[in-house]
């Protein structure tokens, strides 16, 4: 992490310089955010391992695009890549990635989500494995060389989307001035090449993907089993704690949790790259807006709009869904115990039988199970009033756009072009902003898969304390 801190200070030294002699704000704010990745590439060892690994990369983004950056702005920048040229924006984007997931590393609930992924990421995995053509490796290293790559698609897939934004906005340009040429062009080669791309990419996040979330699987499931029934821990933790189903703790709890943990730390990058892209897109069309039905212009004001949209959807999406995380809780707990109890019951079943214990066992499961029906209801109508936010929150949003760019189109101060990938990039600048609605339900469900993994190692740590008594 120390070359990485040392070349980030360096580009963002010479930014620093540049702001100051040129009098160029931007150039200035870039070095000063450097300076920050610097200090933030520096620290990190002292974070989570799992975001430590987010860090690197930001970190040696920042370093390359940020030295591009100074290339051009000098001169350097070969001419025959002018098409490719680094804006400012780039390496402003993916250093204040870094210093946000650094500054995240300190909040308490993201401190207990990664501590259950440090483990596979940290140089403590001393686990060797070997692989075809790579030979001999530390799982580590593999985990690391997954995520990093998985983290590069994902970028690389927001930027084919971006050139898509632009090839839409052509396209549209070219049916209203009747260029036949350029239509077919872009059809024929600009798509056939950038949607190439996206599906070969694709596939390689698809099968990186699930090779990651298996070998991370069965780390955690060798690691947790290892320690449960290491020394008889299983049998102590029956005298100090109520942590009910460890086997479903161990079998479905581990796989869900890495499910979820991949899903959000990969889609959120993609979705904030998404938002800082888009966003670009938006305050770049020339056009004056103004507020509809007045004459009052305000900069950037369909970015605005989509901000303050979300914004008020998120906190709405909050207040109604909040309940959610104890009910979700709550029902695995009950679905577990309900299961427990028919093992159970197969289990002992020559004593039952010689008991004649059916009618009592049959009252048991009943009322377990009435317990899952009575929670259940309590999520479906909790669901309910969120999914009618929602949907409504939802189809409400795809008109908003067109409200905004309608008064322009009219008075001729946009193509149909510029009309189309304004409507598109505020969709997408919106979709960002709403990654925490559409997800609110099943982020209630992994923050209760994350408290029973969570007591379930704790509990055995108690185990163990017991053992040295």
């Amino acid at each position: 992490m120390i070359l990485y801190a040392a070349a980030s200070a360096i580009v963002a030294a010479l930014a620093v310089i540049s702001g100051l002699q040129s009098g160029e704000i931007t150039t200035l704010l870039l070095g000063i955010v450097g300076l920050i990745v610097a200090y933030v590439a520096w620290s990190a060892p002292r974070i989570s391992a799992f975001l430590r690994l987010f860090i690197t990369i930001f970190s040696i983004e920042f370093a390359v695009t940020g030295a591009a950056f100074l290339l051009g702005k000098y001169g350097y920048w070969p001419e025959t890549w002018n098409a490719i040229k680094i804006p400012f924006e780039l390496p402003l984007t993916v250093g204040l990635f870094a210093v946000l997931v650094y500054a995240i590393s300190f909040i308490p609930v993201i401190r207990t989500i990664t501590k259950l992924a440090d483990p596979y990421f940290s140089p403590d995995n001393t686990k060797i494995t070997n692989l075809p053509l790579l030979g001999q490796t530390s799982e580590r290293r593999l985990a690391w060389g997954l995520t990093m790559a998985l983290i590069l698609i994902n970028q690389l897939q927001v930027g084919i989307s971006v050139r898509l934004s632009f090839w839409n906005r052509d396209i549209f340009n070219s049916l209203q001035t009747k260029d036949q040429a350029t239509f077919w062009h872009l059809i024929t080669v600009v798509f056939a090449i950038w949607a190439t791309l996206f599906v070969i990419s694709n596939l390689i996040e698809f099968f990186l993907e699930n090779i990651l979330k298996i070998r991370w699987r069965s780390y955690l499931v060798e690691r947790t089993s290892g320690k449960w029934l290491n020394n008889a821990a299983h049998y102590r933790m029956g005298f100090n704690s109520t942590t009910d189903n460890p086997d479903q703790r161990i079998t479905e709890d581990i796989r869900n949790y890495i499910g979820h943990a991949y899903a959000y730390s990969l889609s959120l990058i993609s979705t904030l790259s998404n938002l800082v892209s888009f966003s670009i897109i938006l305050w770049s069309i020339p056009a004056q807006f103004t507020i509809p039905f007045t004459d009052i212009v305000v900069p950037g004001l369909p970015f605005w709009c989509a901000l303050i949209y979300s914004i008020l959807g998120t906190w709405a999406a909050h207040a109604i869904g909040r309940p959610l995380i104890g009910l979700d809780f709550n029902q695995e707990k009950r679905e577990a115990d309900f299961r427990y109890g028919l093992a159970r019951m197969r289990e002992y079943t020559e004593q039952v039988a010689l008991l004649k214990g059916e009618g009592a066992e049959l009252q048991s499961s009943t009322a377990r199970f009435k317990d899952i029906v009575s929670n259940y209801y309590a999520i479906m109508r909790q669901n309910m009033k969120l999914n009618t936010f929602v949907w409504y929150y939802y189809n409400a949003s795809t008109v908003v756009p067109y409200i905004l760019m309608a008064p322009a189109v009219f008075a001729d101060k946009v193509k149909i072009g510029e009309f189309t990938q304004v409507v598109g990039a505020f969709n997408r600048v919106e979709g960002a902003m709403q990654w925490f609605i559409v997800r609110y339900q099943s982020l209630a469900a992994f923050k209760a898969i994350v408290d029973r993994l969570t007591t379930f190692g704790d509990a055995m740590e108690k185990a163990d304390d017991l053992k040295e008594q």
